[in-house]
């Protein structure tokens, strides 16, 4: 389920039916009480010569120069429906990087919002898929700009130039996720560390492998407690993903020695690469208070402040900077489609 609202560079997203909720620069979203569309898609880009491409998509059906999109489906976050889209127009598999502006236009049903994000592809070359692309380019932002039909998708092209002009273009993600419903408490008489996944959980957890496909982590790690490796187990098992359980990360652990806690978190941004950690209710405060050294005072009030933090199952997705070491560029959060 997705829905989000921006602090500064921030979104936090919830809920299935809501307009996937990335907030507008200057607006509020929730002044479009009548959108009835949401979809979502990307701004692949690259740099050759040392200048920003991007890349654009025509439509024979409406004769127009676009960036890849479409419309969500059922059961789908907006980063799994941009994602989804990108590979299906133009054969690419991307990771989503820092959020840009959301689009909204009136279409024949309302309001209709899409979402988008700067994107890099992992794997594939992009080429049409002959139906509602038949043909795809590169381009400098300046050519993007004169080619574009609507003009309303050069907000977004704008927000990309800006990033790529203040280094925040070129980022990987620092994923934190609470891990999904565990059985209660007072139904379970083992051992705490040994308490599992509720059957919502397993499903839930299932949720949290398609969402992380959005970003692609390469590196999971996990308190060693079950409830935590059940929750990141579904996406190890269908990625090649190095996996880590870290102790200090536990409910016991971080209670009896939070400092430990707190390298353990920053520790993360040691190799500056993609990764995802799981752990505790308990130990988000300490979490999101180092994730707050890293980042503007600014986009640090996008953090969750309240207990329970985050729901079952969802996640705070980072933009760590790859030219300014550890500096946090954006920050959204998402809640893992919950039937």
């Amino acid at each position: 389920m997705s829905e989000r609202t921006e602090v500064s560079s921030a979104r936090s997203t919830k809920g299935a039916d809501a307009t996937g909720g990335k907030a507008i620069p200057g607006e509020d979203p929730a002044a479009y009480e009548d959108i009835k569309v949401v979809a979502a898609g990307g701004l692949c880009w690259r740099v050759r010569g040392g200048e920003l491409e991007v890349l654009m998509i025509h439509r024979p059906r409406y004769k127009d120069w676009s960036w890849p999109k479409g419309k969500i489906d059922s059961g789908e976050t907006t980063p799994e429906c941009a994602v989804r889209e990108v590979e299906e127009e133009v054969g690419v598999r991307i990771r989503l990087g820092i959020p840009l502006p959301a689009t909204v236009y009136p279409v024949s049903s309302g309001m209709k919002i899409v979402h988008y994000w700067a994107a890099r592809i992992q794997e594939g070359k992009p080429h049409p898929d002959g139906k509602e692309v038949d043909g795809v380019r590169w381009c400098s932002p300046a050519e993007a700009h004169a080619e574009l039909t609507n003009p309303s998708d050069r907000l977004p092209l704008r927000a990309l130039e800006e990033a790529h002009a203040d280094g925040r273009l070129r980022t990987w993600p620092l994923i934190i996720v609470r891990h999904a419903k565990a059985k209660p408490r007072s139904s379970w008489t083992r051992a705490e560390g040994d308490r599992p996944l509720a059957a919502t959980g397993l499903r839930q957890a299932q949720a949290v492998s398609r969402l992380l496909g959005a970003w692609l982590p390469d590196r999971v790690i996990s308190s060693p407690w079950v409830r935590c490796v059940q929750t990141v187990r579904p996406y190890v098992k269908t990625r090649t993903v190095k996996f880590k359980t870290v102790d200090a990360i536990t409910e016991h652990s971080a209670k009896r020695k939070p400092g430990k806690a707190r390298k353990a978190v920053e520790a993360l941004f040691d190799k500056a690469k993609p990764v995802v950690l799981c752990t505790h209710r308990p130990v988000l405060p300490l979490t999101f208070e180092v994730l707050a050294r890293h980042m503007p005072t600014g986009l640090a009030i996008g953090l969750p402040a309240k207990d329970p933090y985050l729901a079952p199952g969802e996640a705070v997705i980072c933009q760590v900077s790859s030219a300014d070491e550890g500096r946090i560029v954006s920050l959204e959060r998402f809640r893992a489609f919950d039937d």
